[in-house]
């Protein structure tokens, strides 16, 4: 049997082994090995290749295989909790920097439980113990649960797209994650908890540096809205996607889509009144990644800022790109339109001093198409009642807006925070929220299929590193703009669009992974989704223009 390896053709003698008896000596070497990549699809290591396979290794620097790694680190600390507090109720909450924060919802946690649970995990790791995947059909399961007393991957039995029920075993401890683990314990290494606030963070290393754990960094103006969502999710009793479909199957779709919106409309609210009572505000600068809203969130505040007797004004910093010849390029020595150098920052401040200054300045547009700024004879003056209102990846970097006084600028952040989890153990990325958001959007109104999104999402992400989550903390306010319903509502959108994309594509396994995911949500229609909601940039109905 011939298959192809790292892009070599390797001839196989015995077509019944794994990829990990294949090639142990080759895995062993290099210890950041952690799973295969299969015909574009992502398998653990116990994968028996068949003929023509065509596989290549993960190891932990990569995207896939750092989930790997976090997700048998997350597996090792349950069954560690399991052995030592078999009571404890633990909860994985949300991600932060190379780590993630833990709860225990009914005992305090101590430095000596944290002492304790750390040994053991160091101990399941070292005896280096097998992982194992066991797949039963929902009649199997139902038997299974019957003797076992646990939650602990129930919820796949209510799910009417999945024909089994699949747990990971290790001894006799089981659990449910929701894709590929390693094969072993003894696959993760380097990890540390520490006391956090009302719980632990449970910290692993980076995809640049993953032999070592570096010092952890954690935005408190982002934890606190994390919890500010988490509480009143936990206060609705829909923290879970279990808790949200029983919520939506029992009749109570209208009332959750309701409270979500509230919830923003009444962020919003209290973020305009802050502009208000810190006098002297002119500038209000929004930033956020892609797809968070930013432009449906400007609107809404500028209606708020109306109620507060301030006209909002808006001004584009798209149309202050420098000229093309002077444009940076990146590595590639393609033209980099993301970075900061990108914008004409001396006429950008010198018409926000004009503006601010009670003078009137003659508006550029940016001609996208012959790279270079133009004037039609629109000017702009800023009256007394009025506020600029400016959104952009650098507004939270005040080099952009460096000639403006920190009195006037009220600087925001927005993204789509997810704090909806699977389960306790499976948490939702705020990335993926993000990714589905902008593959409706894509091909909804820019004719952009899904794979195109996916192909670009990494340039996209790293864009946002660099240029804006480091100045997520200098932010005045932080708004969440994810609503806990609206994966339900993308979900139908969305099936269509990943199942069109074959194993052909490198793109297979991302999109696999997120169709696979969507199957665990029920459907929400586009008629509870009132017409000023985030959520209409995405879909489409908005009340707004864009």
């Amino acid at each position: 049997m011939e298959i192809l390896l790292n892009g070599q053709k390797i001839e196989i003698t015995n077509d019944n082994k794994t990829v990990m008896e294949l090639f142990q000596e080759q895995i062993k070497q290099n210890d950041l090995m952690i799973a295969c990549n299969c015909n574009n699809e992502i398998k653990s290591l116990n994968y028996i290749p068949k003929e023509n396979d065509k596989i290549d290794f993960i190891d932990v620097t990569t995207r896939d295989g750092r989930r790997t790694y976090i997700r048998g680190l997350l597996y090792i600390m349950s069954k560690a909790f399991c052995e030592c507090y078999p009571e404890a109720y633990l909860s994985v909450n949300y991600q932060l920097t190379n780590a993630m924060y833990c709860e225990i919802d009914n005992m305090p946690i101590t430095q000596e439980m944290i002492q304790t649970i750390q040994a053991k995990m160091k101990e399941i790791i070292e005896k280096d113990i097998p992982i194992s995947k066991k797949s039963m059909s929902k009649e199997e399961a139902k038997e299974f649960y019957e003797k076992e007393d646990s939650i602990r991957g129930k919820l796949q039995l209510d799910n009417k797209q999945k024909e089994e029920v699949s747990l990971y075993f290790c001894e006799q401890y089981y659990n449910y994650f929701y894709g590929v683990m390693p094969i072993s314990t003894g696959f993760v290494k380097v990890f540390e908890m520490i006391p956090y606030r009302e719980g632990f963070l449970l910290r692993y290393p980076s995809k640049e540096n993953p032999h070592v754990l570096e010092d952890g960094k954690t935005s408190q103006k982002l934890i606190a809205t994390l919890e500010e969502y988490k509480d009143i999710h936990r206060v609705l009793d829909i923290h879970t996607v279990y808790k949200l479909n029983k919520s939506i199957t029992s009749g109570n779709t209208r009332d959750i889509v309701l409270l979500a919106e509230a919830l923003h409309e009444k962020k919003i609210s209290d973020i305009a009144d802050s502009i208000v009572q810190r006098s002297g505000v002119k500038v209000a600068l929004i930033a956020g990644p892609s797809s968070s809203g930013k432009t449906t969130f400007a609107k809404r505040l500028g209606i708020q800022l109306r109620l507060n007797g301030l006209k909002p004004v808006t001004i584009s910093v798209d149309n202050y790109f420098v000229e093309r010849g002077e444009t940076p390029l990146d590595e590639n020595g393609n033209y980099d339109f993301e970075c900061l150098e990108a914008i004409d920052l001396k006429l950008f401040n010198e018409h926000l001093t004009t503006l601010l200054q009670g003078g009137e300045i003659l508006c550029p547009t940016f001609d996208f198409k012959d790279g270079t700024k133009k004037y039609y004879g629109n000017t702009m003056k800023l009256a007394d009642d009025e506020i600029l209102v400016i959104e952009g990846i650098h507004c939270l970097n005040d080099k952009l807006t460096s000639a403006i006084p920190k009195d006037k600028k009220y600087k925001i952040y927005i993204s789509a925070l997810t704090v909806l989890n699977i389960d306790y153990y499976n948490r939702i990325s705020t990335t993926d929220t993000r990714l589905m958001r902008r593959m409706v959007r894509d091909y909804n109104f820019r004719g952009y299929s899904a794979l195109h999104t996916l192909k670009m999402w990494n340039s996209v992400n790293k864009g946002e590193n660099q240029h804006i989550f480091p100045f997520q903390e200098q932010a005045d306010s932080m708004f969440n703009t994810s609503l806990i319903y609206e994966i339900c509502v993308l979900k139908k959108y969305l099936m269509p669009l990943l199942a069109e994309i074959d194993n052909t594509n490198e793109e297979y396994a991302e999109a696999k992974r997120l169709h696979e995911f969507l199957k665990y949500f029920e459907d929400i229609e586009d008629k509870y989704v009132p017409e000023n909601s985030l959520l209409r940039e995405f879909i489409g109905g908005s009340i707004f223009e864009y």
